[in-house]
């Protein structure tokens, strides 16, 4: 459906020129930037970025998309529209993604200047999608702020963030959905998340801020005002009084700064201090004990050659350090801490997982799980007998790449409940967090554990990280508890309502019950294939628009609506 339809009359004076009778001049920064569309694709993504956390300014990101929606629509071709897009990105993803700066400071096999130029090389790639998705708008709905371009541009934009997070492993940091997270005790407009998803939830907000650019083209303030205020509305609605479940746990951040993880001389140091924080209260009794990703420095598993255990276990003893986690977590106590398993062929180490190993209050390893989703780069380094004789490595520091585990498993806790683990990275793919699902099969779970290390993100990384957690508790029903070895450990409820957090670089520890599970919702049920129909939804919408926008054209103009906005 490709036509070239006309633009809204919109008068820019000439430089120099008088504002024409009844008009207001336009405020020189925006008729500077308007006549420089580029630039302005630049800023829009710019201002866009700061919809996320920690800013959360999602009015200003809502605008700025609004802007870019009117701005494609405009373009002379398609092919100016991807040029647009790709910019928007370009400074949407640097922005956005600034924290993987950081990273860099704590490898010193990497010079700190190299992480500098990884964040916009990064955005060198993903602006792709947002280009992809502009071209697309304007190749299916033609020249114009229309119905059917914004429609067009919810489901491209929909499907272009489905891809980004699947093509060539995925990267699925921030969708836009993200700007219409609420703040902690309430969950905004992500609440409709169980019946989109997040990435159909982006094409909504990208459709609700084309919207308002329509409007406002059209000078219908009375709307704009009104859609404004509902917006706001939807966004501050309470959450409702929390519920409380079953199963007693006690999370703990210990504030493990990087230096003292990867030091050797802390490990003993830091395995104490875990300990201290996770004792037992005076009345006892049954409770899940969680400990982050990367504060435990001992290898758990027996079986391996003695000169590893050696180098990193207590008393060079699995099982010695298995029996003293089981008396720190006392009677009736359930661990479950992040840890590292060992692939072993011919004596030696070939790999590594990024694992969590549950243990028992006897001593006893009862479950595990291992990462599966790892960060190339952080965690394996692709090419890597290409890219080693360069001098680049992966930033987790050692020798030997992490191996991916199987995918999302429900790790039967017995009494205890059935949980699910994501480590870290693996909790921002929306579909891909749970093992029991329409399409998967399999258990569902109770909640889902999510233990992290964020201490390499700098100040940005860690709240971007706990609001997507968010997103996913609200879109499965799920609540997710987050134990970080910084910050922001958390607990999150199935409305993706913070009930508990512990800020960062603060040691401590959350005591509560699990809060409950709710129904599975239709996304927990159909993942990608709900984000998918929706894409097909927007899409069918855009082509009904499209052929009612043709009808209008074509009708005499008697009414004047629609013919007086356009240009021969």
């Amino acid at each position: 459906m490709q036509r070239e339809a006309s633009l809204p009359a919109v008068a820019v004076p000439s430089p120099g020129a008088p504002p024409a009778s009844g008009s207001a001049r336009p405020a020189p920064v925006i008729a500077w930037l308007a006549a420089r569309p580029r630039l302005l694709a630049l800023a829009t993504g710019l201002a866009a970025a700061a919809g996320f956390q920690p800013l959360g300014l999602w009015p200003l990101a809502l605008a700025a998309m609004a802007t870019f929606a009117a701005l494609a629509a405009a373009s002379r071709s398609p092919r100016e529209a991807a040029l647009l897009g790709w910019l928007f990105g370009l400074t949407h993803f640097t922005f956005g993604n600034s924290w993987i700066a950081t990273a860099f400071t704590h490898q010193a096999q990497m010079p700190a200047m190299l992480g500098w130029l990884a964040v916009p090389l990064l955005a060198l790639y993903l602006a792709i999608y947002p280009a992809l998705a502009a071209l697309g708008a304007r190749a299916l709905a033609g020249r114009g702020l229309t119905p059917a371009f914004a429609l067009a541009f919810a489901g491209c934009w929909t499907l272009a963030e489905w891809m980004r997070a699947t093509v060539f492993t995925g990267y699925a940091w921030n969708p836009f959905a993200m700007v219409l997270l609420g703040p902690f005790d309430r969950p905004g407009l992500a609440a409709l998340s169980p019946w989109l998803g997040t990435y159909a939830l982006s094409g909504l907000a990208v459709l609700v801020a084309s919207g308002l650019a329509l409007v406002a083209t059209r000078r219908r303030w009375a709307s704009l005002t009104i859609a404004t205020a509902l917006l706001a509305i939807g966004m501050l609605l309470p959450a409702g009084p929390a519920r409380e479940g079953h199963t007693a746990f006690t999370l703990v951040q210990p504030n493990l700064p990087q230096h003292r993880l990867n030091n050797p001389l802390y490990y003993e140091a830091n395995t104490a201090r875990l300990m201290r924080l996770s004792a037992p209260a005076a009345t006892g009794g049954r409770r899940l004990v969680l400990w982050p990703e990367s504060g435990l420095a001992d290898y758990l598993r027996p079986g391996y050659p003695q000169r590893y255990y050696d180098q990193m276990t207590a008393l060079g003893d699995p099982a010695f350090a298995r029996r003293r986690l089981a008396r720190a977590i006392g009677p009736g106590g359930l661990l479950m801490t992040g840890a590292v398993d060992l692939e072993i062929a011919d004596g030696r180490a070939i790999g590594a997982y990024n694992a969590v190993t549950v243990i028992d209050d006897a001593g006893e390893i009862v479950g595990g799980y291992a990462k599966a989703h790892l960060v190339p780069y952080g965690e394996y380094l692709p090419l890597r007998p290409l890219l080693e004789p360069l001098g680049l490595s992966r930033l987790v520091p050692g020798a030997i790449d992490f191996l991916p585990g199987p995918g999302p498993r429900t790790l039967d806790l017995g009494s205890y409940g059935q949980a699910g683990v994501q480590i870290c990275y693996e909790i921002i793919f929306s579909g891909e967090v749970v093992e029991g699902s329409w399409l998967r099969g399999g258990t569902r779970p109770e909640l889902i554990f999510n233990p992290s290390n964020d201490g390499w993100f700098g100040a940005s990384g860690p709240p971007q990280h706990l609001a997507q957690a968010r997103m996913r508790a609200i879109e499965e029903g799920l609540p997710v508890l987050r134990s970080t070895t910084t910050g922001i450990s958390a607990v999150i409820d199935a409305r993706g309502v913070v009930r508990a957090h512990l800020p960062m670089d603060r040691a401590g520890r959350i005591d509560g019950k699990v809060p409950p599970a709710h129904a599975p919702t239709p996304f927990a049920l159909l993942g990608p294939l709900l984000t998918l129909g929706w894409v097909a939804v927007f899409l069918a919408a855009a082509g009904l628009a499209y052929a009612r926008g043709q009808r209008t054209d074509a009708r005499p103009d008697d009414a004047g609506s629609v013919a007086a906005l356009r240009q021969p």
